[in-house]
């Protein structure tokens, strides 16, 4: 009884403080408002898993962008199979000489360099993004900083998705 007391009491909680968050963009409960979820306003990739909307709207955004990266870091791998996961997953899928995914045809300059840079963004994703809070216990995010993750993932998504890869 006291235990789904304070459940309620931690639900009631985090919707008021998703509330009056300062410069937040979740303004009232989710589908209480004509105003769109941040989620579309934001472009963010609608393949990301539910989960990570319900993280996000439960006030959980450390752990909505560690969802985010860790359905990244699969996608890879099932494209690169036989990698390990995280960076070195990304630096051998996206490896610019012999890339296991090849987001350009590679055969200029400036597209090998394209896919160095898309290299260091995927592996920097797992290594500055992912890992922090996959290993510490004490990140706390706030909406729009996850927001800005979020983004960076659905760019990477759709940077896959645009080389032909679903």
């Amino acid at each position: 009884m006291i235990v789904d007391s304070l459940k309620l009491f931690e639900r009631i909680v985090r919707s008021v403080h998703r509330l009056a968050l300062p410069g937040s963009t979740m303004l009232s409960l989710p589908g209480t408002s004509d105003e769109p979820h941040p989620f579309e306003s934001r472009n963010i990739h609608s393949d990301l898993p539910d989960k990570v909307r319900r993280l996000f709207d439960d006030g959980h955004f450390a752990e909505a962008t560690f969802e985010a990266c860790k359905f990244l870091d699969d996608f890879v791998g099932k494209h690169a199979p036989g990698t390990k996961a995280g960076k070195a997953r990304m630096m051998a899928a996206f490896n610019e000489t012999s890339p296991l995914i090849k987001l350009t045809a590679l055969a200029s300059e400036s597209e090998r360099n394209e896919q160095e840079g898309y290299k260091y963004l995927f592996a920097g994703t797992m290594v500055g993004i992912r890992n922090p809070r996959g290993h510490e216990h004490s990140i706390v995010d706030d909406p729009n900083l996850c927001l800005d993750h979020l983004g960076l993932v659905s760019a990477l998504l759709r940077r896959l998705n645009q080389a032909g890869f679903k």
